[in-house]
């Protein structure tokens, strides 16, 4: 099933339950969805809504580390549960041991043997691992591999 049409079915679902919570944050991601095919003109394939959510995900998880320094908690627990929601569908996220895997398989692919090939590395191998890792582990895991 794609992608926008299962959070159409889960909005659908999530009204008739009434469930307040996962029907706001569904309608948030749709949301800015429907504003970027506004923009571009077109329909978004999955790979591209699956950008969106990835988007979404990381400013939420950026708040939730800014809203836990200010001692927020009453937001941090909001945050938490949005989370959960949007990480539902996002593919099945990889293990460290298979990014470490694809680090080592692309690093050979490219030759890269220090610091200064990494722009190099990680433009090969962000798309190998696009929405189903994050970000900043996978660069962690990069530079480890190239110390």
């Amino acid at each position: 099933m794609d992608l926008s049409l299962r959070l159409s079915e889960d909005m659908k679902q999530a009204m008739k339950s009434k469930d307040k919570f996962k029907l706001s944050t569904i309608r948030m991601v749709r949301s800015a969805i429907q504003n970027v095919e506004i923009n571009s003109k077109r329909t978004l394939n999955d790979d591209e809504v699956l950008e969106i959510l990835g988007r979404e995900i990381k400013q939420r998880k950026d708040a939730l580390h800014e809203f836990e320094k200010a001692s927020r908690f009453d937001l941090v627990d909001n945050l938490k549960l949005e989370l959960d929601i949007l990480l539902e569908y996002l593919p099945a996220q990889l293990s460290e041991e298979e990014i470490n895997a694809i680090v080592r398989e692309t690093i050979q692919e490219t030759g890269a043997t220090s610091k200064a090939d990494m722009g190099k590395l990680m433009a090969a191998l962000m798309p190998k691992v696009k929405g189903r890792s994050d970000g900043k582990l996978v660069n962690s895991i990069v530079q480890q591999h190239l110390q």
